[in-house]
């Protein structure tokens, strides 16, 4: 989603903060003044869980003090809808952390630029040339091709048995080679990659990007710490920024020589010829980052939750697999065309967003200006986090709000600030659309080519690590088995 990774970036750097102020008996006073609220996340459970007994203490508007940073916490559908209504253009800026700077442009891109005609112009363009209808199903056929590529590489694993399988890795793999077809018409996961020496740059590129940004400078919480490199980090971030700068402009050239491709990339050159004052080969290429970094591992993650959920009830599973034998049949692949019919399915994806979803506090926004919210004042500059894992656990909002039920969104999903998966307001994620069509696509035919079981009869666990991701702290491992006619589906 976009500028989820800004998320992770900012919280481990809080990690980092209470590990150095409020370590044990090193806290003096003057420490406790400094760091203000840091100590309270140094419990052994996920952030999201903690601002979650907080909110439940003291109430759904909460104001923190991180560092020097002052913190607002909402966890209620009043206070979020106070947010993205009257205040949505005040709330609509991001917080100018580190890598908004050296790794989105100088705060350039979608996710980091500061709302104006910049950022305005920019959702534009992601929505009309990026995000379109139109333009996602001018790529339906990549989404089909590696969909399938995924059901023929689990089929093979199996063949005339059943194996365990791990999802996770498969799901990543996918993600990352539907959205890299689409943005530049290369493949790096799996098989038949396009040039071994450059996909191995891809991967080790993008894997640096997520460790680095699991830790940001002391000085997004300190400012006087601005001006420190702890630990050579803002070196490496810096070093990464050029890496990854030099690898899309490459891409970009490669276009240039070859303008025969349909991809985002050549869409956006063509833009360039017409206006090339404003779509600057720096635009094309934070739009590249956007989409990749944003747009991948939380439908990875959503999707192995999903199964995990359905595994763990198995009346839910039986539904879904009837329902699409019903709709689809056993003479071809469902598609995206069906996903108008396949209703139960989509309530399992909402129940699961619901119930996990893979950002569960949204991205920051921090207030331009003074305003009110819930009653209470909120200092200009203040950052305004909200809890979507509280609000979606709620037992004055959801019925039976800790069971998974997808009978529960028969009817619709009803407000829409009781459920928040992707956002709301101006800085909602618009890779909803494409989030959807692939993670119904990747379930339904799952669902109509294999038989799902849990590894020796047991439960799956559903703990969750501590990470800004809603992440399993352990890989989803299936027992997996052919469907008959599995086969002849995508033979």
């Amino acid at each position: 989603m976009i500028g989820s990774f800004l998320l992770v970036a900012y919280f481990s750097s809080l990690a980092i903060a209470v590990f150095h102020i409020g370590r044990k008996g090193k806290r003096n006073g003057l420490c406790r003044l400094i760091s203000g609220h840091l100590p309270l996340l140094k419990q052994p459970k996920p952030i999201h869980r903690i601002l979650h007994d907080i909110s439940q203490k003291y109430g759904p508007v909460v104001t923190l003090k991180f560092g020097f940073r002052t913190v607002i916490i909402v966890s209620s559908p009043a206070a979020v809808e106070e947010c993205f209504t009257k205040n949505d253009i005040t709330l609509a800026n991001r917080p100018p952390f580190l890598n908004g700077k050296v790794l989105n442009y100088n705060f350039t891109t979608l996710a980091a630029a500061p709302y104006g005609d910049h950022w305005r112009n920019l959702r534009r363009l992601t929505a009309i040339e990026v995000f379109s209808a139109s333009r996602l199903n001018t790529f339906a056929s990549i989404r089909r091709e590696e969909v399938k590529n995924l059901l023929r590489k689990i089929h093979k694993i199996c063949g005339d048995g059943s194996a365990v399988i791990e999802l996770r890795t498969m799901l990543l793999d996918l993600n990352f080679n539907v959205m890299m077809r689409m943005v530049a018409g290369k493949k790096y996961y799996g098989e038949d990659v396009d040039g071994l020496e450059e996909s191995k740059r891809f991967k080790d590129m993008m894997h640096e990007f997520s460790e680095c940004t699991r830790v940001t400078n002391l000085g997004d919480l300190f400012p006087i710490l601005q001006c420190i490199d702890y630990d050579g980090f803002k070196n490496r971030m810096t070093q990464l920024g050029k890496r990854m700068d030099a690898f899309w402009q490459g891409l970009i050239d490669e276009h240039r020589v070859d303008k025969s491709r349909n991809t985002m990339v050549s869409h956006l050159l063509a833009l360039q010829e017409s206006e090339p004052e404003y779509y600057t080969d720096e635009i094309i290429k934070g739009i590249i980052l956007m989409m990749l970094v944003a747009g991948t591992k939380t439908s990875a993650l959503s999707l192995e939750w999903a199964f995990s959920n359905l595994l763990n009830n198995p009346r839910a599973l039986k539904k879904a697999v009837d329902e699409v034998d019903t709709q689809v049949g056993h003479g071809r692949l469902a598609d995206e065309p069906d996903f108008a019919n396949l209703h139960y399915i989509q309530c399992i994806i909402h129940e699961n967003l619901r119930l996990c979803p893979p950002a569960p506090l949204l991205v920051p926004h921090v207030a331009s200006e003074r305003c009110t919210l819930g009653g209470y004042d909120i200092p200009s500059g203040a950052m305004v986090l909200v809890n979507a894992w509280s609000i979606h656990r709620n037992p004055d909002v959801w019925d039976d709000p800790l069971s998974f039920k997808p009978e529960r969104f028969e009817n619709g999903k009803g407000e829409p600030y009781r459920l928040l998966p992707f956002g709301l307001g101006r800085r909602g994620c618009p890779g909803e659309a494409m989030a959807f069509r692939v993670i119904n696509l990747v379930m339904s035919q799952l669902l109509q080519c294999f038989e799902f079981s849990t590894v020796h009869g047991e439960e799956v666990d559903m703990t969750e690590t501590a990470a800004t991701l809603m992440l399993k702290i352990t890989p989803l491992h299936l027992v997996c088995k052919a469907r008959p006619n599995t086969h002849n589906l995508f033979a």
